[in-house]
């Protein structure tokens, strides 16, 4: 079996010693506050980061240009002297996964030795994470980058996305509710509950009044949604925007009302925060449906 090295991009947002201890190659998306640009090689430190958002900084994104993404894929290839299966953010929601794709097919004409795998998560934050989480106990059972690749497609759809969002000031930035809907809703503590559906975009599930409610609310979904799934879930990713109480609080629920001890807690990184704002709560899993 040839070797392969799985990379993935920054949204994946998953913390960095998991990516060191598992020699993770990681694809960097770039975002700007207040003047200022970061990527992976110059970053602000996230508390920081939402702490200029709360104090009204608006962050704006960028995707990986295809000749920025033939570099990486190239470097990592000469590095490890390996193929790579690269987790890509959601096309539903970035050009990245597309850029990654045309870098991947520049190389396969020009460079013969290695092939790059490129798979459309339909995934965001710690959802791609989950995903990455996944083809990683998959390439330790043995499976080859095509078997790995082909689970992936097959398996992609049952990854489920909650979250809920503390201001509907951003998601209206965004533009995912109208600013009626957001004005409204802030004045009534109204708190939404979406999801991420099967072409990657983020879509509205349902509403409720006030912050515990909507906590409550994502796990309610859980329930229904893990079916015949649920001994799939040994372990539950949860990502949150500066405000790790309330993300413990679910892990406990989820605990007292699934059994499941293990758990992989992180901040929504910058790029997918910007969109989302200080507060979002979001919690991934394998369900029968998205």
């Amino acid at each position: 079996m040839r070797n392969y090295i799985i990379t993935t991009d920054t949204t994946a947002d998953l913390p960095e010693s998991y990516i060191q201890e598992r020699g993770l190659g990681i694809m960097s998306l770039s975002y700007t506050i207040d003047g200022e640009t970061y990527d992976r090689s110059h970053e602000l430190p996230v508390k920081e980061f939402y702490a200029k958002m709360r104090n009204g900084s608006l962050p704006t994104t960028s995707q990986v240009n295809p000749e920025a993404a033939k570099e990486i894929f190239l470097d990592m290839m000469e590095q490890k002297d390996s193929d790579i299966l690269h987790i890509a953010f959601s096309s539903g929601l970035s050009g990245s996964c597309n850029s990654a794709r045309i870098g991947a097919q520049e190389l396969a004409e020009e460079y013969e030795k290695h092939q790059v795998i490129v798979i459309d998560s339909l995934c965001a934050s710690l959802g791609e994470g989950l995903l990455v989480h996944k083809a990683l106990e998959n390439q330790k059972k043995g499976m080859s980058l095509e078997e790995n690749a082909k689970w992936l497609e097959e398996n992609k759809l049952h990854l489920v996305h909650n979250f809920t969002v503390d201001d509907l000031f951003h998601l209206h930035r965004g533009g995912r509710v109208s600013k009626t809907a957001a004005v409204i809703g802030t004045m009534i503590n109204l708190k939404p509950i979406l999801h991420v559906d099967d072409q990657g975009h983020l879509i509205p599930l349902s509403k409720v009044r006030g912050r515990k409610k909507s906590l409550i609310a994502l796990v309610d979904s859980m329930e229904k949604q893990m079916g015949s799934y649920r001994n799939q879930n040994d372990i539950v990713f949860i990502s949150h925007g500066d405000s790790e109480e309330d993300a413990k609080f679910v892990a406990g629920l989820i605990k007292q009302r699934f059994g499941i001890e293990s758990f992989l807690i992180n901040y929504v990184g910058p790029t997918i925060g910007a969109h989302s704002g200080p507060g979002t709560m979001a919690l991934f899993y394998m369900g029968e449906y998205r």
